[in-house]
């Protein structure tokens, strides 16, 4: 009977350890070896229709698959669209994102590494040198 309600004690502290351990290992925006900065964001005010988000982010490496993967943990709201744009940290690059669908200055497209997208249903699309003809 006391070995019974050891079990009862052990299994839900195990349960706990477990789940806190899990919550705080999971992989943060600060865990790329690509120093990623975000010089410039851009929200729309709009709460309740689609909310508009900008990122403007630098880079010291063109690892396309940290690009991509760091991209994925901004953040997103259901019917709403993202999108990252990545830039060397020692090229031109702008200050400031802007919503609509130009979402900087043009004079900066030249130096843009990669682009990633989000859309108002959840699908993705990540574009490397997405203003090269």
């Amino acid at each position: 009977m006391r070995k019974n309600k050891r079990w009862l004690l052990i299994i839900p502290v195990a349960c706990f350890i477990a789940i806190l351990w899990n919550s705080f290992s999971q992989p943060g925006l600060n865990d790329f070896t690509s120093n990623f900065e975000e010089v410039g964001l851009y929200r729309n005010e709009n709460n309740t229709g689609p909310v508009e988000r900008v990122y403007i982010v630098t880079t010291t490496d063109t690892l396309w698959q940290e690009m991509e993967r760091y991209s994925g943990l901004m953040p997103y709201s259901k019917l709403g669209t993202t999108k990252v744009y990545f830039f060397d940290k020692n090229s031109p690059y702008p200050k400031q994102a802007q919503g609509g669908r130009v979402n900087f200055d043009t004079e900066f497209e030249a130096y843009c590494l990669a682009r990633f997208q989000k859309n108002n249903f959840g699908a993705t699309t990540f574009s490397v040198f997405p203003f090269k003809q």
